[in-house]
């Protein structure tokens, strides 16, 4: 019987795992095969269950990975998991369900993805200057790589100020709680921003070094950027587009200033492979170490 591995989105068609999870399913020796499901953003809550109570009584169905939707469903379905591990309690969202003995476990598996995909480009020492992060966008992507590096900044140094933005309030209010929760030395702050003018603005006050992300999904779930062409990025900035694929107005902004402001751009190619890779591996009991997520990034490549 082929085993099935959901994938919980909004346009799951568009996404490239739908050509590289049967190469994966063929180099890992496993039959089984991935099953979209598009939902609108927000989508109401009996639906979330829905698809949990569908996990949980069709033997077919190993996991899932969930995407845009990984807060509202845990929100949704929290008394019909069995188990969190202790990343999806501190920013209360799912990314990954696995079924195991007959329970339902839930994982979040993004800032583990978010450290791997940061040490590829970020230096070290990186923080022992006054350096700021400015992330546009305070969703999952964003709780994600706030909370990695603010639980690693006591060991390895973590950035002086980590500045979050977006139009909605009630994103910013939910990452607050998250980060609330933590011990740590980094200084959070949460500008409402209205328009992509205001985050020009914040912007200009980042100091040299600093890492710029685009975690609003503009450029790949709608059109455009979330700051304008006069943005001016810092000198010697890291610069990182979540996107990987789309149009990707905000990393051709920062491409158009690489050479004068010494900027190292990162799309997010390899945020997607281990973010991927990691829900794979639990879902399918798999130990995922170096030489296997090369095997799997060269056949994804």
């Amino acid at each position: 019987m082929t085993a099935q591995f959901l994938f919980i989105g909004v346009s799951t068609g568009a996404s490239s795992i739908r050509r590289i999870f049967p190469r994966w399913m063929q180099l890992l020796g496993l039959d089984a095969e991935l099953v979209g499901l598009d939902l609108p953003l927000r989508a109401p809550a009996a639906t979330y269950r829905e698809i949990a109570a569908r996990i949980i009584e069709d033997r077919r169905i190993k996991g899932a990975l969930i995407t845009a939707h990984k807060i509202d469903f845990l929100r949704a379905c929290h008394d019909l998991l069995d188990w969190l591990d202790p990343y999806a309690e501190i920013c209360a969202e799912v990314s990954c369900l696995v079924k195991r003995a007959g329970r339902l476990l839930g994982y979040a598996k993004d800032p583990l993805s978010s450290a791997l995909a940061l040490q590829r480009f970020l230096p070290e020492q990186h923080w022992t200057s006054e350096r700021d992060v400015l992330c546009l966008g305070a969703g999952g992507a964003a709780i994600a790589i706030s909370v990695c590096l603010a639980q690693r900044a006591e060991e390895q140094g973590g950035p002086r100020r980590f500045v979050l933005t977006d139009i909605l309030p009630e994103r910013l209010d939910s990452i607050r709680q998250v980060h609330a929760r933590l011990d740590t030395s980094v200084q959070f702050s949460y500008p409402l921003c209205h328009s992509a003018t205001d985050n020009d603005a914040l912007l200009r006050g980042l100091p040299p070094g600093s890492l710029v992300i685009n975690a609003t999904g503009l450029g790949k779930d709608a059109p455009g950027s979330p700051l304008t062409d006069d943005a001016r990025f810092p000198q010697d900035g890291l610069v990182w587009e979540l996107n990987y694929r789309g149009e990707r107005d905000f990393m051709r902004q920062a491409r158009a200033q690489a050479d004068q402001k010494q900027l190292h751009i990162e799309d997010g190619w390899a945020y997607f492979l281990h973010g991927w890779t990691e829900v794979v591996a639990e879902v399918f009991g798999l130990a995922l170490d170096d030489a296997l997520f090369a095997r799997l990034a060269a056949a994804a490549a």
